[in-house]
């Protein structure tokens, strides 16, 4: 992650940040929810797209560079809505090394059709 450091006043995106957890279903398997852990402050930046297709349709990838406050409790696997849109955590580290900023790249997937 090539981030830096965001200046005071520029975490001005209001998010909600979710925790994927899974359950045993009972035809087998498991089937995976999100779990509310609460609304940050944070940064979304657009980073790049793609289109390509998916198993069922044409699809859109479209990266996004997230920076928040530090916590610990977020990491790849969960997600990030913002503006209504599921914003999936691929990878989430500190910024710095000083536990100050977590920093995230996103992936979001829309199918086009």
């Amino acid at each position: 992650m090539n981030e830096k450091v965001p200046p005071i006043g520029t975490l001005t995106d209001r998010v909600q940040l979710r925790r994927r957890e899974s359950m045993a279903e009972a035809e087998g398997g498991h089937g995976k929810f999100y779990v509310p852990l609460g609304n940050a402050w944070a940064r979304v930046r657009s980073l790049n797209g793609r289109q390509g297709t998916n198993a069922d349709g044409r699809a859109v990838a479209i990266s996004h560079a997230v920076v928040l406050r530090f916590r610990s409790d977020l990491g790849p696997g969960d997600r990030v809505i913002y503006r209504g849109r599921n914003l999936d955590v691929v990878s989430a580290a500190d910024l710095n090394g000083r536990r100050a900023y977590l920093s995230c790249t996103c992936s979001e997937t829309q199918v086009t059709g």
